[in-house]
């Protein structure tokens, strides 16, 4: 299984040290990515969260469902 979570839906506001901070009470977070529209810079609404194994992905997708 993969450890990296899509989290779509997200506030273009939101930073990745919020989903960071939201996601590590579920397990270690090993990385965060908000991707950006390349012309505009602007957040796209959705990112990936990885976690450092699959019980914590696990624990984290059903923790955040």
């Amino acid at each position: 299984m993969n450890n990296k979570l899509f989290v779509g839906n997200l506030s273009f506001k939101v930073e990745e040290a919020e989903l960071q901070e939201v996601f590590s009470q579920t397990g270690t977070v090993v990385s965060v990515a908000i991707p950006t529209d390349k012309y505009t810079g602007k957040k796209r609404g959705f990112g990936f969260v990885e976690m450092s194994d699959n019980g914590a992905a696990q624990a984290a997708i059903q923790g955040m469902n």
